[in-house]
């Protein structure tokens, strides 16, 4: 009884370390855009701030390649995978679907991400879905139908909206790989490796797209308006590359392989209302009452789906992962 107990105490203790690096990578990558809307405005092509963000992670995560160098050997397609749809394939589809559809239409097709992952578990992984779960992602999705105002905005491109499920559908590959590293194994990949190279596959991919020779440099040098207080646009960058990738994706990975794709992936819809309210209180936008109660509906499917797991040995089905998928020390060592 006493080992149950323990093993019990620990699943709890990894299933709250989870939820708190899944926070932590919503709200890293949510504080992308008030960074870059200064650079873009400043000169920037949004692609040029997509590669900058991307390579700059890249040249930071060089020394941890080096340190796993053996991983592209033992997990090459894994980290292919990674690259061209964690990386590359969500940025570059998502800013293609924004040159031909509204920011909110793309935002929420591309967050229907949850909905995905959940048919991924159900019908490819033939795994049980938990009703709770389910509901989480569907008030996850109207929530940030208020949060992003898709009814202001409302346009029927073909290729735009394809563009954006593209990119809902590279998210999806970014927590299903992510989840890669949870198997029992013990031959698991390091995170930090798996995301090191990713960057550099992202950004090799990326560099094909945006072809960054003929970005206007000049813009890095200058300093930017955010909202009428002048920014260096390095340290907006700096920015971008420390926290909004680097850290987020870090801590993404880590939080899926403790928790589940399905649950990390709803939580991570709080991206769009912490993009929300950064931009309302750094850039001035303000926020209309649809969007404050989207942001609360987004709050209460994210809190269903984490809830929904079963606990340990129980025989529910699994929805939402649970605390046996809590990581050996080994495997989450830097």
């Amino acid at each position: 009884m006493p080992v149950h107990t323990s093993g019990s105490s620990q699943g709890h203790r990894g299933r709250g370390v989870g939820l708190g690096l899944a926070v932590a990578s919503a709200v890293a990558f949510g504080g992308s855009g008030v960074a870059a809307k200064p650079l873009i405005e400043a000169g920037l092509d949004p692609l040029d701030v997509v590669w900058l963000r991307v390579a700059g992670a890249a040249l930071l995560m060089l020394p941890v390649a080096v340190r796993h160098r053996a991983l592209p050997r033992s997990r090459p397609a894994l980290l292919a995978g990674f690259g061209l749809l964690a990386v590359a394939g969500v940025q570059a589809c998502y800013f293609a679907a924004l040159s031909r559809i509204p920011v909110g239409v793309a935002l929420l097709v591309e967050y229907l991400a949850p909905a995905l992952v959940l048919g991924w578990v159900r019908f490819v992984q033939r795994r049980p879905v938990t009703r709770a779960a389910a509901l989480g992602v569907v008030l996850a999705v109207g929530g940030l139908a208020c949060v992003v105002e898709v009814w202001s905005g409302l346009s029927f491109d073909v290729l735009g909206l394809l563009l954006a499920l593209g990119a809902a559908c590279c998210q999806v590959g970014y927590f299903v790989l992510s989840d890669q590293g949870s198997d029992s194994d013990g031959r698991a990949p390091d995170p930090l490796g798996v995301v090191a190279y990713g960057l550099l596959v992202g950004t090799a991919v990326l560099t094909v797209v945006a072809r960054p020779w003929g970005m206007d440099w000049s813009v890095l040098g200058r300093t930017t308006d955010m909202d009428g207080t002048p920014v260096a646009a390095g340290v907006l960058l700096g920015w971008i590359v420390l926290v909004a990738t680097v850290l987020a994706y870090v801590t993404g990975v880590l939080a899926v392989r403790r928790l589940s794709p399905q649950v990390a992936v709803v939580v991570a819809c709080l991206e769009a209302v912490v993009a929300t309210v950064f931009a309302w209180i750094l850039l001035g936008e303000h926020l209309s009452a649809p969007q404050i109660v989207g942001g609360v509906v987004v709050l209460v499917g994210a809190f269903i789906a984490q809830s929904s797991a079963p606990v340990e040995n129980s025989a529910e089905p699994v929805a939402g992962g649970g605390g046996e998928k809590e990581l050996p020390a080994t495997r989450t060592a830097a």
